[in-house]
């Protein structure tokens, strides 16, 4: 399988290994469309994680300097014989933090976020700022990262939170791969596929005999114009 932009083709083949924590220099050289994976420790969080860091200035006790990658996720987890499990854990969409998500990555001097979908400009701009980057999924399925998850160092907020919104630290080894889609120069992969898409609808609107003038159906429940 091939992606491609105008000018660039991304080879799946040529997948780079990440050491964490991600020093900002490296993190700087990610340039969208490279394929990844990442081998040292990460945390986990969702919706609560993002409203508890920004709202109440509540986190977990972890070095953030050193545990500096945040994958949006929450894993389904369970116990045996005292010990946690990882069942699954499916990237969740990382566009659904947005409203909180440049602030927390201004916050903790994030180096790599990792989710699906991808994120807005405001996400972009702190990454841009402090030097970082956003990993999205490919074709995976949750089951297949299990594995890459060599230890569970630690859970926070647990008892508050439950299994899903807790805090997780997951020592990892070449967990991934995943895909460059916002890099630390302020581009966004998806962006630039929807200008690509954009430009060519005409064209694919001709060949379809649709006339020019054509509205489609909007799915956008706040433009009144539907």
């Amino acid at each position: 399988m091939m992606f491609h932009f105008r000018k660039n083709k991304i080879n799946m083949e040529a997948i780079r290994h990440l050491q964490l924590p991600l020093s900002e220099k490296e993190a700087r050289s990610l340039k969208i469309g490279e394929m990844v994976t990442l081998t040292g420790t990460v945390f986990t969080g969702r919706s609560r994680f993002h409203i508890r860091a920004i709202e109440q200035d509540i986190l977990p006790p972890v070095d953030f300097r050193e545990i500096n990658v945040f994958f949006h996720a929450g894993p389904v987890m369970r116990q045996e014989n005292g010990q946690w499990k990882i069942v699954s854990i499916e990237p969740t969409s990382s566009i659904r933090f947005e409203r909180y998500g440049a602030a927390v990555v201004r916050k903790l001097n994030l180096r790599v976020l990792i989710g699906k979908t991808t994120m807005g400009r405001g996400t972009s701009e702190a990454l841009r700022e402090v030097g970082g980057a956003h990993l999205t999924k490919i074709g995976i399925c949750g089951n297949q990262l299990v594995p890459q998850v060599k230890r569970i160092r630690a859970v926070y907020f647990l008892e508050e939170l439950g299994k899903t919104e807790a805090t997780w630290l997951f020592e990892v080894e070449k967990f991934g791969p995943f895909f460059v889609d916002m890099d630390a120069r302020g581009n966004n992969y998806f962006d630039r596929l929807d200008k690509e898409v954009n430009g060519r609808l005409p064209v694919i609107s001709r060949e379809l005999g649709i006339p020019g003038d054509y509205k489609f159906t909007s799915v956008n429940p706040e433009d009144e114009s539907a």
